[in-house]
Order: structure tokens, then sequence, then C-alpha cells
């Protein structure tokens, strides 16, 4: 059997997934990662730890099926994770600084300080937050030795880096394009924003197309040498393309620790509103555009309030949730500040309006909520800034199949949601970019005509008002330390 392999590298997990001719996925393998907190706020990984799990995911994959000819590597990525290593040995030269670490918030201040935010955000479609790579490149660089011979890059230039022996130092147009350091109206490198974040361009990897040649692979374990890799792309804009979301206005919601909220455009629109403009992917040298908005914490949440409440789960939780009486406090998941469309460093999380006949249902039913909340404010930015309709709207990753969990977005959304069995969506939407560049599939269409199963959630009537009320307080109530110096 011909199959494209599919890494999909994420923030807890590597995963390995084998994709057949017809789309479908017919084998799985997953190793943990490993995350550290090394001071308050702060949020990094071990590189080569990384890399070895994405072996083990692919040693794990393999062992579960025999009289498999591999076509490709394709590869989606955790995105604005960023490391540096020297060109030469291969040796790291500093952590992957997680897209969670907030330890140049304060970098970004001064940056805003200087007045550089409306000219970073007109180029690159990024607000400044220390969520953005251009920050914690100039980081890591000042904390080398001088002497080695450096390249930095995202998480998809690391894994090709050893993927290919040290051979290609690239990176796809979509990774690029969070980096703050790419001008997406030209789609190069910026000696601009270069210069603004103290950044030597020459030092990053060559922008290649999102479905495209990435060398071949060499030393990867159950992998022939010399196989391709014909696709790499950041994990939310590759589960977009997994979805077959191609038309303007079509989205999808990745929930996960975070969460992304994207939607295609016909265009560049330069974004406002508290989301971002980015290329969602690039083939044939043609990117496609998309508004994202990116939430820095959605179900992390849900397994801290497990805890705290002595349930055995997180669908314990969602179940305790789903018992609870109208009213109830509010709850904001601002542990690391806010991102879309707030974009708040020093907004905290709490709880509001609780009192003594506040339930443990209620308690657990805001922190569900506080998912779907998040969702909405950021779709309502996205149609307030775009003035047309949201269209197909699609949800993956583990919560997305909750059915109460999903309702609740749908309600607050006003709008259909499409469930689909598609855990992997991300690993399918790289294997979709491999496969169309091997002529495996002849083109979107094809792609979108793919065998799919799925469940429609319709909205349903909810006290919406009300709702958004608690919702809005328990905002402003997490973010009253925020000054004028710290908002954007």
């Amino acid at each position: 059997m011909k199959a494209i392999l599919a890494i999909d590298q994420g923030t807890t997990n590597s995963k390995a997934v084998l994709v057949s001719e017809h789309g479908e996925i017919f084998a799985r393998g997953s190793a943990a990662v490993g995350i550290s907190y090394p001071q308050p706020g702060w949020v990094e990984q071990d590189p080569r730890r990384l890399y070895a799990s994405v072996c083990e995911a692919v040693e794990a994959c393999l062992k579960t099926v025999s009289d498999v000819a591999i076509e490709a590597v394709a590869i989606s990525n955790q995105r604005e994770s960023v490391t540096a290593w020297d060109a030469q040995t291969g040796e790291p030269l500093g952590p992957v600084i997680s897209w969670q670490c907030r330890r140049t918030a304060v970098d970004c201040e001064r940056l805003m300080a200087d007045g550089h935010l409306d000219h970073v955000q007109g180029l690159t479609g990024l607000p400044l937050d220390p969520m953005f790579p251009g920050s914690k490149f100039r980081w890591l660089l000042d904390r080398i030795p001088a002497g080695r011979q450096i390249r930095l890059g995202t998480i998809d230039s690391w894994l090709v880096h050893c993927l290919t022996s040290g051979r290609q130092h690239v990176c796809d147009a979509s990774n690029a394009a969070r980096s703050q350091l790419f001008d997406l109206r030209a789609q190069v490198w910026s000696d601009e924003l270069g210069e603004i974040f103290g950044v030597d361009t020459a030092l990053l990897p060559k922008v290649l197309d999102s479905s495209g040649d990435f060398g071949t692979t060499r030393g990867l374990p159950g992998v022939p040498d010399g196989t391709p890799i014909r696709a790499a792309i950041g994990d939310s804009h590759a589960a977009l393309f997994g979805h077959g979301a191609f038309k303007p206005g079509d989205g999808k919601v990745t929930f996960g620790t975070g969460s992304s909220v994207m939607t295609t455009l016909p265009i560049f629109i330069a974004p406002r509103n508290g989301i971002t403009t980015t290329v969602a992917w690039r083939i044939g040298g043609t990117p496609t555009f998309a508004f994202e908005g990116n939430i820095l914490v959605s179900a992390a949440s849900l397994p801290w309030m497990a805890g705290i409440l002595g349930l055995p789960d997180v669908a314990a939780l969602i179940d305790l949730a789903a018992t609870a009486e109208p009213g109830g406090p509010g709850f904001v998941p601002a542990f690391v500040g806010l991102g879309a469309p707030y974009w708040n460093s020093d907004a905290r999380a709490l709880f509001s309006q609780i009192g003594f006949s506040t339930t443990r249902a209620q308690m657990a039913r805001s922190v569900t909520d506080s998912i779907a909340f998040q969702v909405h404010d950021v779709i309502a930015a996205m149609k307030a800034q775009s003035g047309g309709e949201l269209g197909a709207l699609y949800v993956d990753g583990g919560p997305s199949q909750n059915l109460y969990l999903m309702q609740r977005v749908s309600d607050l959304v006003e709008h259909a949601i499409i469930q689909r069995d598609a855990p992997e969506a991300s690993a399918l939407g790289a294997a979709y970019l491999a496969g169309l560049s091997l002529g495996m599939w002849r083109d979107l269409d094809h792609i979108a005509g793919l065998p799919r199963n799925a469940q429609v959630i319709i909205p349903q009537p909810v006290e919406k008002a009300a709702l958004l009320e608690t919702w809005n307080d328990a905002l402003g109530r997490s973010t009253w330390r925020t000054t004028p110096a710290t908002r954007q």
C-alpha cells in the first residue's frame, strides 16, 4: 500500500500517522515530549527530546503495519515555538522557547513604547506580544557564545534539519508568517524587521511553499533513507487545509492547550480588532491568506479545574458542568495573560461573582464556558473586520469530540459547526499537501471531495445576553491592572 507518513509535532505530544491514497488514516503512533517551567511565565522544551519524540512516534506507528511503501514524509508542527542550533554540529544552542512563554514580555512592551507596533503589525499581520518569535529569537541570540555558526528556526525547520542530517535549513511560508520577521505582502524575510528585533535574517531558513521539496530523509527509524519530505506547515494551518476549508469565509477552530480560530480570506487584509492576518498555506508560489485568533489557554484549564474539584478526569468535569443550574460565576483562564482578541499580558486568571449559593457544577460550567466565550469573541472580531459571512465552520482537536462543549460553542457563536471524527486533522492536512506535491491527489477539489465523517451541530437558543454580561464582567476584573502602555 502506498502511503504518506505525516508527523504532527505538538506542544505535549508528537504524533505520526500513515495516510492512504484514499485520504484515510490507517496507522497511528505517539510519544510524549515533555515541557518545563523554569520560572513563572517561562515555558520551554528540550530540542533533542522533541526530535526523539518524533522518532518514537514514527516507530510506534510503523510497528502496527507491514508492507507499506512510504511515498513521502509530511510535517505539521507547533507554531511560534523557536530554537537555535549550530549549523556544523547540529548541537542545540538553547532551549525550544514555547509559544506559551512570556519571558520577553518586557521586550515587547519596550518595542511598543518605541512606537513599533503599527509598523510591525502592518508588515507581519501580528501584534507585539511575547507569543510570537521575534523577541524570542533575540533572547536566544543574546545567550549564544561568540564563534558559533548559528541557525535560527521555527520547529518545522528544526525537524527538517534533523530529518535530513543537517543538509537542509528551510521552513515553509506558513511558519515564516508567524515569526514577526516575514513581510506578508512581499513574501520575504524583512531586514527592516530584523533590525527592529535585533535579528540577522541571514540566520533564518530559506522559505519554501507548504507543498514542495524539503529534501530527503536520513536516519529516521523505519523509513528508508532518501524518502522525500514533501510538505511542511504550521499545525493550525494544516488543520484548516485538512478540513478542505478552501472557500473564503470557511473556517475552523482547533481546540487544544490553547485554541486557534482561523478563516480563509480572498485577499490580504491588514488586521485590526485584536486578530491577526497570516499565510494559511502557499502553493505554487501563491499564498492563501487567513484571519486568525490565537487563544492562549482553553482546554488546558479543564484538567486544572478537574483536579481542584477532586474529579477523576476532564470527562467527569464536563459531565458535572452539564448539570449546572442557570446563573453562576464567570471565569477567565488568563493563566499566562490573554491572547486574541484582547492581547493583554497583564490579565490574570480569576473567578468572579462567586456567592454562598455557587455550586460545584456552576464552577465547572464557568470553566468549560470560558472556552466557548473566547471563540465567540474572536469570531465576532473577524466578522466585524471582514464584513463577510462566516462559511462552513469546522472543529478539531481532542475537546472537539465532546458534544456538550461543542454545543455551547455553537450556541454562543450562533452558527452551525461541523464536528468531524478527525483528531489528527493537522496530520491529515500535511499529508494532503505532500500528496498534492506528488500528484497523489489532483487538486484542491479532489482533496475537498475525499470521504470524511461529520456531524453538524445546530445552535440552540440560550440566554446569550445574560451569559455575555457575566463573561464581560469577569474580563473587566481580570484586566483591571492593565495600564494604557501595555494595551494593544
